[in-house]
């Protein structure tokens, strides 16, 4: 193959980038799975801003922030950018649903397409539910969808960072399955400085059958 050919593949734009997201994900394989996943909405404002605010010194440790300070947004304009990242397939960001009730947030962002496939998942627990097995879970869910479900961006890997003191989370990610990659250093702006991350990866062939269903045999 000539050089211009390598180079026509490599710069030629994915044929479909738009994510068909659905209306709720539910665990395939795990009938009695107490979470499912749903898109954020516009009507979840009060409750999210409810959970979210209530768990902000839960939370805030691991914040991330905007290294060039830019002006906040508001509840709707931060919905135009979701629905906006979606039509684009750049990612999509679910609520975390236990018995009708927002427990948690999980997203799929950094989504890249062509030879590579891949995106970052981040997520976060109401502290009231921490220790149930949800946020594994969700993660288990989340990249069946992504990487197996026909209405998913077929991903080939899904990555997890974390900073290195986040023990719950390397516990999530553990439990998962995803593989200890290494530190990336100063990956990303968190409570105002450039932090180093520990990064974990899930690939598609790790889990074939579902993750979501590997994790309930492995819990067993």
């Amino acid at each position: 193959m000539s050089v211009f050919h390598h180079l026509r593949a490599a710069f030629r734009h994915d044929p479909q980038p738009l994510l068909r997201v659905p209306s709720v994900i539910r665990a395939v394989g795990v009938p009695d799975a107490p979470i499912m996943l749903r898109p954020l909405a516009a009507d979840d404002e009060e409750e999210w801003c409810e959970v979210r605010w209530r768990n902000d010194e839960w939370l805030s440790p691991w914040e991330s922030g905007d290294p060039m300070h830019g002006p906040g947004i508001s509840y709707n304009e931060w919905m135009q950018r979701l629905r906006a990242d979606e039509q684009a397939g750049r990612g999509a960001t679910f609520v975390i649903e236990h018995r009708m009730r927002i427990v948690g947030q999980i997203s799929l962002g950094a989504i890249c397409y062509g030879s590579m496939r891949t995106g970052t998942i981040g997520y976060w627990m109401d502290e009231r539910c921490a220790g149930h097995g949800f946020a594994p879970l969700a993660v288990a869910m989340l990249a069946d969808w992504a990487m197996h479900d026909d209405s998913g961006p077929r991903l080939h890997r899904l990555e997890i960072a974390m900073l290195p003191v986040n023990d719950r989370s390397r516990r999530v990610a553990e439990k998962v399955g995803a593989a200890y990659e290494g530190m990336r250093r100063a990956y990303m702006y968190v409570n105002g400085e450039w932090r180093d991350h520990r990064v974990y990866a899930l690939l598609a062939g790790d889990a074939p059958r579902g993750f979501a269903a590997r994790l309930m045999r492995g819990a067993a």
